[in-house]
């Protein structure tokens, strides 16, 4: 898939406004962020309206209606809709989370909706995340081990599982990432939150035989270090993880392996 960036001197302009739909009693204004790249115009703000009686409560019920209804080429992804996929990722009413579990009655007045930030955008709300998963396959997200696999599964004590809740849930849907501030600076270099909470997953895995090389690859003034703990990724985080605390479990472990 091809990767396009704005123009240096692009603005976001004012677009189209939709009608109100007809006989509505409780109606929700949406202004979302449209761009075409092919178009060789600037972004702009479309303005859509919804009967919330005629929806469901979703920011992503609210997606859908608008591409199946009133506007088909608004562009989006989504998948699940049920918060497990990360597909519909975007910034709403000023924040990283899903559309598919934030709900339209949480948000006071017309709902804003932007593609995640400082990602180039493919088209409309549809990031480019192609760096974030060539990062995430750098890390080697998969268990590693040089002893022969046992005849069924290779087993963990209670303790040892439970030092993986609040990492394996994460899905990927780069919320955190594109929230970080070091990201947005350096984030060719820098692995950025998501990726890290994977690594750390598999650091903190007791059946995983390959800890010293996994942080070899991570020992670098950027891949892990420019973390600044600004905590824009546990706040947003739409799962409730906490990949801050990853990195520092990481930065630990980099400590203890020197001492």
């Amino acid at each position: 898939m091809a990767t396009f960036t704005l123009p240096a001197n692009s603005k976001i302009t004012q677009g189209k406004t939709w009608p109100q739909p007809s006989n509505a009693k409780r109606t929700k204004t949406f202004k979302i962020y449209r761009w075409d790249p092919d178009s060789g115009s600037n972004p702009r703000l479309d303005t859509y309206h919804i009967d919330l009686d005629d929806c469901g409560p979703m920011v992503l019920d609210a997606l859908i209606k608008i591409k199946n209804e009133i506007d088909p080429t608004l562009t989006f992804r989504r998948s699940c809709r049920e918060g497990v996929c990360g597909s519909c990722a975007m910034n709403i009413d000023g924040t990283n989370t899903l559309a598919c579990t934030k709900n339209m009655e949480d948000i006071a007045g017309e709902v804003k909706v932007y593609p995640l930030p400082h990602q180039p955008v493919v088209k409309d709300l549809v990031p480019d995340l192609n760096q974030a998963y060539a990062q995430l396959a750098m890390i080697e997200p998969w268990l590693k081990t040089t002893t022969p696999a046992p005849e069924r599964e290779r087993l963990q004590s209670p303790e040892e599982r439970a030092k993986l809740d609040g990492l394996w849930e994460c899905i990927l849907c780069f919320c955190c990432t594109t929230a970080c501030p070091s990201y947005w600076w350096n984030g060719e270099r820098y692995l950025g939150p998501a990726v890290l909470l994977q690594a750390y997953r598999w650091l903190a895995d007791s059946r995983d035989e390959f800890i010293g090389e996994r942080l070899d690859q991570l020992e670098d003034p950027f891949r892990l270090y420019r973390c600044h703990t600004i905590m824009n990724c546990t706040k947003t985080c739409p799962k409730g993880l906490n990949p801050a605390k990853a990195i520092a479990e990481i930065k630990k472990l980099m400590v203890e392996r020197k001492g």
